[in-house]
């Protein structure tokens, strides 16, 4: 929709909220280069960070204000990278959600500690204003997109379906009646906490000013690009992929047959022969901290009884 309807239709909380939770059950590459409409906080030598943004609406022609997907980020026993968006996302088969789902029902404990270092890494894409960044104040009133994970979904969804009596319904992507987010990152035992982040009380951004807000709105990223379709890779593609990573196949691109991706749990070895490493290792990318999170548990144990 325009600007000018934005402000007389705003969409209904409880729809974003029904819309969210539609999206988060089970049945639903990296860039060689930093994309830089990504906004990514700063934290310190001790791990802990500060930075207060405002979630935006969704852009014109979205009907969603942020999109879901799933990836892969592993390094295989021949030192390449599996950096791969998830077929998942879509509703498809994925061969590394099948190759997992067969390490994990193996029964085997080794197969399955490998199956959860394979497993796929929930991400969530939204728009954002940056009200305050400490560490990066040239970055102060610009959009970004942002890219979280289920921590702070979870703080938007407790905000727009509220647990206890006496609190309203938020929704915290509201130019007028949405809510700054203050983001407070701590190191917990070697990893970002996000626990005690949380939004303010609600108040119009940029005191409501119709201008500045049109500004922003003209500024929104379109998010729907992460889950279009053409840019996953085919299943062959990301199956050949695999078994160059997993050293089971004989070069980069191959689509030999692999007997050990294709077998069933119940006819797999219990233990299989050593990996051939291949001689073209990719160099090691760099690893970015996500917040992302996925119920490896109930993941897993759905596709093995699915099998």
């Amino acid at each position: 929709m325009s600007f000018a309807n934005l402000k007389s239709n705003s969409l209904d909380v409880s729809k974003l909220a029904q819309a969210a939770q539609e999206v988060s059950g089970v049945n639903q590459s990296k860039n060689k280069y930093e994309d830089l409409r990504f906004w990514k906080p700063t934290v310190d030598d001790n791990g802990n960070g500060f930075a207060q943004i405002r979630f935006l609406p969704a852009a014109e022609g979205q009907e969603l204000p942020w999109v879901r997907y799933f990836d892969h980020f592993f390094k295989g026993p021949t030192g390449q990278w599996y950096v791969e968006k998830s077929l998942t996302t879509l509703g498809q088969n994925d061969p590394v959600s099948e190759h997992n789902s067969r390490l994990w029902n193996s029964g085997i404990d080794e197969d399955k500690d490998i199956a959860r270092k394979q497993k796929r890494r929930l991400h969530y894409v939204a728009n954002i204003m940056v009200v305050s960044d400490p560490s990066n104040p040239a970055n102060e009133g610009k959009v970004f997109l942002y890219d979280f994970g289920k921590k702070i979904f979870d703080k938007i969804m407790d905000v727009m379906q509220p647990q206890f009596p006496g609190e309203t319904p938020v929704n915290p992507f509201d130019f007028w009646l949405g809510a700054d987010f203050q983001l407070k990152i701590r190191n917990v035992a070697g990893y970002r906490n996000y626990d005690k982040s949380e939004f303010k009380s609600t108040s119009a951004l940029f005191e409501g000013d119709d201008t500045k807000l049109e500004a922003t709105y003209n500024q929104l990223h379109d998010v729907s690009e992460f889950v279009a379709e053409s840019s996953y890779k085919s299943y062959d593609d990301l199956k050949s992929r695999l078994e160059v990573v997993l050293g089971q196949s004989t070069g980069a691109g191959s689509t030999v047959k692999n007997d050990l991706l294709n077998q069933t749990a119940e006819t797999a070895p219990i233990k299989s022969a050593e990996p051939v490493v291949v001689s073209n290792t990719a160099p090691e990318p760099t690893i970015t901290e996500t917040g992302s999170e996925d119920d490896t548990l109930s993941y897993f144990a759905k596709l093995a009884a699915e099998d």
